[in-house]
């Protein structure tokens, strides 16, 4: 029954021995570098989206850091219109009861005025009465003829008083009437409500009740928007935390990205190193051409005393006022136009892929750059300004100072370019070192598409 899994010796060699294949080291070698240099670009260009992201998450949770920090402040003052709020129903219950005591004064005045009224009526009682005897004892002195007359006179001058003191009472009178009216109006103002609410309150009391409710409207409203806000804080602690994660998260993203770039670069290196051309060959090549080419330059120019090399050295950037991106200016730049020109323009015919080839000192100083791209500023555009105006400035980011310092034979990165206005283009970057006189004096970039 076991027959069917006899195979002949013959037969079963046969099977098992592969088919020769035919190895192609040059076409491997092709498409490894093809393939690190796929790498390279992809990983350029989520480092370049990661690293937009981490921007932005950044300026969120600062922006949401003050904010938060403005939400305190806000609270703050909640707190504070709050007990404002109580210390102003505190206030109008004081003047409430002051109002109130008033009015008790006010009904001690009304007493008072009454009594003088009555005092002045008794008083103009008093002289009629008075000036009813002068006239009586008037008509008796003319009776008595001449020996009354002196007594006559008395008569009349007491009739004229009490007429005087009748006018008098009768003016008290009148003056205490309307002031009365007065002060009633007054009580009727500040008079307040009964318990069983049968008085109507005055138009002080109404007031003071206006402003009562109206504060009150404003501690409540207060306290609610307190509570609001409180709330608001505590969601927004939790986001805030929340940002920071994500941003830590990013960062180690941004670390995982670098070590792709790194292994994409130095597969391609090795190759070049070990003398396979690749497509990037021709830029390297270029790159270290063009590098000897201005160290023997910037070697003359010291030589023949053209500058010194304490000014060719020269690290301390000045600040050119008004610039917009900053541009810094040096002891050297005069120089840098004068010769760097001759080099760099002519390496930008070597491909249309070719973006831009620069000098650059130990720092990341782009002296001066291509010409299309020494533009005078314009004032107020910023992102023209960016793009078009790239010399005196300074590069110190990963790839522009990792070119910059390099010192092997030659640096080949891959990176995400800010063109200005949102643009962005990956690409990748030959550097070669430039030296004077055995001297690191910085390197030289030259920038192509893939």
């Amino acid at each position: 029954m076991f027959a069917v899994f006899k195979r002949p010796p013959a037969a079963i060699a046969t099977r098992l021995e592969p088919e020769p294949r035919r190895v192609d080291a040059e076409r491997a070698v092709s498409l490894i570098t093809r393939q690190a240099s796929e790498l390279g670009r992809e990983s350029a260009e989520v480092r370049g989206i990661i690293d937009d992201t981490h921007k932005v998450a950044t300026a969120q949770a600062a922006a949401l850091q003050a904010l938060a920090q403005q939400l305190q402040d806000v609270v703050r003052s909640q707190a504070a219109i709050g007990n404002e709020t109580e210390l102003g129903l505190r206030s109008v219950a004081e003047v409430r009861d002051a109002v109130q005591s008033i009015g008790g004064e006010v009904g001690g005045i009304v007493d008072t005025l009454r009594e003088v009224s009555d005092a002045a009526g008794q008083i103009t009682k008093i002289a009629l009465q008075t000036r009813l005897v002068a006239f009586n004892a008037s008509v008796e002195a003319k009776r008595a003829g001449e020996a009354g007359r002196g007594f006559g006179v008395v008569a009349d001058a007491v009739k004229d008083l009490a007429t005087q003191v009748e006018t008098s009472s009768k003016h008290i009178l009148g003056t205490v009437g309307r002031l009365d009216e007065r002060i009633a109006a007054l009580a009727r103002e500040i008079r307040r409500p009964d318990e069983n609410g049968t008085a109507q309150a005055g138009k002080v009391h109404q007031a003071l009740g206006t402003v009562v409710d109206g504060v009150n409207r404003i501690h409540t409203a207060s306290e609610q928007s307190r509570e609001v806000c409180g709330g608001l804080e505590s969601k927004m602690a939790l986001i805030e935390g929340e940002m920071h994660q994500t941003t830590r998260s990013l960062d180690a993203a941004l670390g995982r990205t670098e070590s792709f770039l790194k292994i994409s670069e130095q597969l391609i290196e090795v190759f070049a190193e070990c003398g396979v051309d690749t497509e990037d060959t021709p830029y390297i090549q270029a790159a270290q051409q063009a590098a000897g080419q201005v160290s023997r330059l910037l070697e003359d120019a010291v030589r023949t005393a053209s500058i010194s090399a304490q000014e060719l050295f020269d690290e301390s950037y000045r600040a050119i006022a008004g610039s917009g991106p900053q541009q810094h200016t040096t002891r050297f730049v005069a120089l840098a136009d004068r010769l760097f020109p001759q080099v760099q323009e002519k390496m930008l015919g070597l491909s249309e892929k070719v973006v831009f080839c620069i000098a650059v000192d130990r720092n990341g100083y782009v002296a001066c750059h291509n010409q299309k791209y020494n533009q005078p500023q314009r004032a107020g555009d910023l992102a023209w300004s960016t793009a078009n105006c790239r010399n005196r400035r300074i590069f110190n980011d990963r790839t522009g100072l990792a070119s910059a310092r390099n010192q092997q034979p030659f640096l080949l990165q891959t990176y995400r370019r800010d063109m200005g206005g949102g643009n962005f283009i990956v690409m990748k970057e030959a550097a070669a070192p430039i030296t004077v006189d055995g001297r690191h004096w910085g390197g030289l970039r030259l920038a192509f598409k893939f």
